[in-house]
């Protein structure tokens, strides 16, 4: 991105998931496990976390972005695993999900304008932590989809229920969720999912589109309009629940952990 400042690397504490680097008042967080597909997972969480509250507040705009061929293939499902392994309860998962819950606030409630870079795959909690920014752009050929369902999950983790449903309406979301069908960008824009749809080599020009006037906003105005924005959105969702999702989702694999070993006992599997 050329037309921005130079690189000055940032770094908030030794980040094993993401790379994070500033160019003047433009931060740049990138999903950085390319090899696992950059899917969600604790440590991704709470580095998301510490790089967000630990924002300088010079900082006009923040770009998400995923290393690699794929935006975010979306949960660990083999952390999941053995969360429910270690405590059949849920009670981790319970943790996680309020740090999702964070996570997509601190995006969505940030001072700075958040730009979701999108390529490959957004599956899930990628779709998520996308949906939470406030400009989305997508990659041509970049593909989407609400897996949870065909999963045996709620659609239930970072508030992304309540956002589907304000930004594409209740009919749309229920058709995506229940055939868990994967859908494309030009889908996804049409949806008001992305906002900006070009070829893979025209992200970064794309984004840098977007940032270059922003910057020469008011501080102070955008920070208001972006207040503005999410209060109005606040209003439109007071009978929001997302804040159950960590219990759902808790609750939801609680559940189906407990048949599943109640089934194995039944045929001699555990003793």
């Amino acid at each position: 991105m050329s037309a921005l400042p130079t690189p000055a690397t940032y770094t908030v504490q030794t980040l094993k998931t993401l790379r994070a680097d500033r160019r003047g008042p433009v931060l740049f967080i990138e999903l950085n496990t390319p090899d696992q597909g950059n899917t969600v997972t604790d440590t991704l969480l709470d580095e998301l976390l510490a790089v967000l509250d630990e924002q300088d507040p010079d900082i006009r705009v923040i770009v998400l972005s995923g290393a690699g061929t794929d935006f975010c293939l979306g949960g660990d499902r083999t952390e999941f695993a053995e969360q429910l392994t270690d405590d059949p309860t849920g009670s981790a998962i319970r943790v996680s999900g309020t740090k999702a819950r964070r996570v997509c606030e601190a995006l969505t409630n940030n001072p700075a304008v958040t730009i979701a870079r999108i390529q490959g795959k957004a599956i899930g909690a990628g779709l998520a932590l996308a949906l939470a920014c406030d400009l989305r752009v997508g990659a041509d050929t970049a593909t989407f989809r609400l897996p949870e369902l065909a999963l045996g999950l709620p659609l239930a983790w970072g508030g992304l229920l309540p956002r589907l449903l304000a930004e594409v309406g209740a009919a749309r979301v229920r058709e995506l969720f229940l055939t868990s069908r994967a859908f494309t960008a030009h889908e996804a824009q049409a949806l008001s999912i992305l906002q900006n749809v070009v070829p893979e080599q025209e992200l970064d020009a794309a984004v840098t589109a977007w940032a270059k006037p922003i910057l020469r906003r008011s501080p102070a105005a955008l920070r208001v309009t972006k207040l503005l924005f999410n209060a109005h959105a606040a209003g439109a969702r007071l009978a929001d629940a997302s804040t159950l999702d960590s219990e759902l989702m808790a609750s939801v694999l609680a559940e189906a952990e407990y048949t599943r070993t109640q089934g194995q006992r039944r045929t001699g599997h555990l003793i």
